[in-house]
C-alpha cells in the first residue's frame, strides 16, 4: 500500500502507477529469490511456492489491477486501459526475466 501510494503521488499521473510499479517489483522479486536460490539448490519446494504464492502473490496486486482496469474502461478511457494492460503485461515479464538475468 505505501509503495503504491508513494508511487502515485510521486508520478501524479490519471493512471494507476502505483499497482503498475508494486506488480513490477514484486515480478523482479520472484525472479531473483526463485531463480537465484532454486538454482543454487537452496530451495525446497514448500518455500519456494511461500516465496513465489505466499509473499510476493501477497504482495503484488491483480485484483487491484484489474479494477483499475475496469474503472478506466468504464470512464472510456481505452487507451490507458490498454496501456494498463500492456504495461503490467510486458513489465511484470520482464522483471522476472531481469531477475533471472541477473541471477545466473
Amino acid at each position: 500500500y505505501w509503495i503504491s501510494a508513494y508511487s502515485n503521488r510521486l508520478f501524479n499521473l490519471y493512471f494507476p502507477t502505483g499497482t503498475l510499479v508494486v506488480n513490477v517489483l514484486g515480478s523482479f522479486i520472484i525472479g531473483l529469490l526463485i531463480f537465484g536460490l532454486d538454482m543454487r539448490g537452496l530451495l525446497r519446494p514448500e518455500l519456494k511456492l511461500l516465496i513465489a504464492i505466499g509473499f510476493c502473490g501477497g504482495f503484488t496486486t491483480f485484483s487491484s489491477f484489474s479494477l483499475e482496469t475496469v474503472l478506466l474502461l468504464r470512464g472510456s478511457e481505452f487507451l490507458l486501459a490498454f496501456l494498463n494492460i500492456f504495461l503490467n503485461f510486458i513489465l511484470t515479464i520482464s522483471g522476472i526475466y531481469l531477475g533471472y538475468i541477473i541471477t545466473r
